[in-house]
């Protein structure tokens, strides 16, 4: 299988050289995600709604690619603040609870945008 890559269609792709995701053989591996709201193209000021946007943006990378959520087999969080990380982790089991990859939480001293509270990326294995 050839590599594929998937777009969000953003001239930001382009011009730092990234996709959204790239799907090689069973694997796809999807960029850093934040939590902007692609419909309003805004982000949100919570955590809590960032962290869902986040998961929004990569499930619907992960079905252009033809993989689910279910095939999540890493997780790598981003958070720009410690105090958030409840807050977080409290939609990562919403959405990735009965799924449960393999995770890491980074706290980082900031993000491309000062508005960013979390950046989150995954690694999905197609299930044969």
């Amino acid at each position: 299988m050839a590599r594929r890559l998937i777009s969000t269609g953003s001239p930001f792709e382009k011009t730092a050289g990234y996709s959204r995701a790239v799907v090689d053989g069973d694997f796809a591996f999807v960029a850093g995600t934040t939590g902007y709201n692609y419909t309003t193209m805004t982000m949100p000021a919570d955590v809590t709604s960032q962290s869902r946007n986040c998961f929004k943006t990569i499930a619907a990378a992960l079905k252009e690619a033809g993989f689910e959520m279910t095939d999540v087999v890493r997780a790598t969080y981003y958070l720009t603040d410690v105090a958030d990380a409840d807050a977080h982790f409290a939609v990562c089991g919403e959405v990735l609870g009965e799924i449960r990859p393999a995770a890491t939480l980074v706290v980082v001293a900031a993000l491309l945008k000062p508005e960013m509270k979390v950046e989150i990326e995954v690694t999905a294995k197609r299930r044969t």
